[in-house]
């Protein structure tokens, strides 16, 4: 759910059904982060929003998400679901592309890698 700019950041943000328990304190990580108290305005881009602001607007988002002591989960659920917009855990959602099609890449790459040493182990 996108919240309006301009509006507090809810729990709903985030849907309880998608989000992953913390293990080391047992609750949702979402209940930890620091964009709860900042303005979902900072992390979601309203329409039609020039390219300058646009910048200067995540960048500050990125300065919340710094400082936030569940930016490592906030980013993998953006990455795992995945998020198509806005500023989670410190990557815009173009970063976040950037960073699936790499994993990707690895894991082909992985693939590759595990099925020639099985031919080789076969054929020795």
């Amino acid at each position: 759910m996108l919240q309006l700019p301009h509006q507090p950041l809810q729990v709903a943000a985030v849907p309880s059904q998608r989000v992953p328990a913390r293990e080391d304190e047992g609750g949702p990580w979402h209940t930890e982060a620091v964009c709860r108290r900042d303005e979902a305005g900072l992390f979601f881009a309203p329409s039609k929003e020039p390219t300058a602001a646009r910048l200067a607007r995540e960048e500050a988002a990125k300065r919340v998400c710094a400082r936030c002591p569940v930016m490592v989960e906030c980013r993998e659920h953006a990455l795992l679901q995945p998020e198509p917009y806005g500023v989670w855990g410190g990557l815009t959602a173009a970063e976040r592309r950037v960073v699936l099609a790499r994993r990707r890449r690895r894991d082909v790459e992985l693939k590759k890698a595990a099925t020639a040493g099985q031919q080789i182990a076969a054929a020795g």
